[in-house]
């Protein structure tokens, strides 16, 4: 029987995402990026009578993978607030959280998500279809040079501020609401050759944009302090250099910005250390699924 994940999405570095929460059988754990359950599953595999896990998406598609578990509690929600449902759901505090950022294969490949420029779809790119605000409301609303920092900041877009000018100029004349018009808009400001890798940097940001996404990291990581009992693990997968260097800094000083903060006789105040170096996907996983391509998976221990 197939199972939901391997059609939803193919999870990256599964065995050692698993491997890094180190899992008691009668603990109590956290996916806080629930989509398809190929996480989840494999955790509860690992899990006794006694353990329990919850599961986080705030895209309403991940609900049709929701395990027939007694053990396994799905919130439905953006992950920025987990320590109050947690709290809520009395499994304060965990002992250990998994997070698997980014886009999952499903929300690429359903055509009427606006997350892909491979298909002429409405501008969309919310992951909770419950927002307001969607990729085309922020590109038509945007000055140019909020738009310019977009660009550059989320999607590290060269000529950015060049690119944001040809938008602003297009939706002068009609807006711009498909993927296709956006795409056929910049695809001349790529190089010859590098089409494919310049639209997915404006996409990339757009959509961290959107989402909030960093903005939803940086909640995370910062309320995984007091949501992880001392010993207990947070294991992170980022997927593009803004995430992994956030969540790099933070295991390392406990600090968003890097600096690691110190008491009065020196001692250093980081609330977590890191296991190990930064993993990345075998060649053989990186051929099978590529988008495990970019993956960097990192663990901290709660001190």
């Amino acid at each position: 029987m197939t199972r939901p994940h391997e059609t939803y999405h193919a999870p990256v570095l599964l065995r050692e995402c698993i491997d890094a929460l180190a899992i008691r059988p009668d603990g109590v754990y956290v996916d806080v990026t629930f989509g398809g359950g190929g996480h989840s599953a494999a955790i509860l595999e690992r899990l006794g009578p006694n353990g329990s896990l919850v599961g986080f998406d705030r895209d309403a598609d991940a609900q049709r993978n929701v395990p027939d578990d007694v053990r396994f509690t799905l919130v439905p929600s953006d992950f920025r607030w987990i320590a109050n449902h947690l709290r809520y759901l009395g499994k304060l505090p965990v002992d250990g959280l998994l997070a698997d950022l980014g886009v999952s294969s499903h929300q690429f490949d359903t055509a009427d998500r606006g997350f892909s420029f491979r298909f002429d779809a409405p501008l969309d790119m919310r992951m909770d279809q419950r927002a307001k605000r969607t990729a085309a409301d922020l590109l038509n609303s945007l000055d140019e040079r909020a738009l310019t920092g977009l660009l550059r900041t989320y999607g590290e877009v060269e000529n950015a501020h060049k690119a944001a000018r040809m938008l602003v100029d297009a939706r002068g004349r009609k807006a711009i609401e498909t993927t296709k018009e956006l795409a056929d808009i910049l695809r001349p400001m790529s190089r010859r050759g590098e089409e494919h890798s310049y639209l997915a940097q404006v996409f990339q940001a757009l959509r961290i944009a959107v989402n909030d996404e960093l903005g939803s990291l940086q909640r995370l990581l910062l309320e995984s302090a007091r949501a992880i009992k001392p010993g207990g693990r947070l294991v992170v997968m980022s997927y593009h250099s803004l995430e992994d260097r956030l969540v790099k800094d933070w295991m390392r000083s406990g600090d968003l910005q890097g600096e690691e903060k110190k008491d009065l006789f020196g001692r250093s105040e980081r609330p977590f250390k890191p296991v190990g170096k930064a993993i990345k996907a075998s060649p053989v996983e990186q051929a099978e699924n590529p988008r495990a391509r970019s993956a960097r998976l990192r663990t901290a221990e709660r001190l």
